[in-house]
């Protein structure tokens, strides 16, 4: 398994969320960003070429050596500097109060305990900060849903725990963010895989 989740998954997700039309939706997702970002789930850096100017540093948390590997390209072209800072969401590698915004695409989906990210990331964000998030998850149409739940437990398996069944408005309400703008819709491709929430919430008040 370990040879697996080191040099397939990183692959197959890098192709997954790097498909054609996504840009836009991460563009969206990034746009407003400044100052220090903290993001967690980088992967091979596919947020990088939209990051907006006004950043000036991005604290990357990124278990997966060979995203990592991937990412130094990106890094590389983008205009802020990249700082790996760590391996787990659940535990950054921050100070209180260090950040003025935060990122998240297509990680609450995989993370084993999102709500001990969001608090981590509630932790390192600055009172009022951000967190700007894009993710794909639980369907509003009852036979999508029956079909997620079906396909969910070989989807974990192949996919390195991805859920496909988390309600990530619901998670960020449950760990004391306060959503401020979101917009959910279907992407291209299968329904199951394509429901994607994207949106703001404001960090917890500490």
């Amino acid at each position: 398994m370990g040879l697996y989740r080191e040099q397939v998954v990183p692959r197959f997700v890098d192709r997954a969320c790097g498909a054609p039309g996504m840009d836009r939706w991460r563009a969206e997702t990034t746009e407003g960003l400044r100052g220090r970002v903290v993001e967690i789930g980088f992967g091979s850096g596919l947020n990088l070429p939209h990051y907006p100017d006004e950043v000036d540093i991005i604290y990357a948390v990124e278990p997966a050596a060979l995203a990592r590997k991937r990412s130094e390209a990106r890094a590389a072209a983008c205009a802020a500097s990249v700082e790996h800072i760590g391996l787990d969401g659940q535990a950054i590698g921050l100070p209180d109060d260090s950040c003025d915004a935060a990122l998240c695409t297509f990680t609450l989906c995989t993370i084993e305990d999102p709500s001990r990210a969001l608090a981590e990331i509630a932790r390192v964000l600055k009172s009022g900060g951000n967190l700007h998030f894009l993710e794909h998850g639980l369907a509003p149409e009852p036979r999508v849903v029956s079909w997620q739940r079906r396909i969910e437990p070989l989807q974990r398996r192949v996919a390195d725990g991805c859920h496909l069944t988390r309600d990530p408005l619901r998670m960020l309400a449950d760990a004391g963010f306060e959503v401020t703008s979101s917009s959910q819709r279907y992407a291209r491709g299968p329904k199951p895989w394509t429901y994607l929430t994207l949106g703001r919430a404001m960090s917890p008040s500490h």
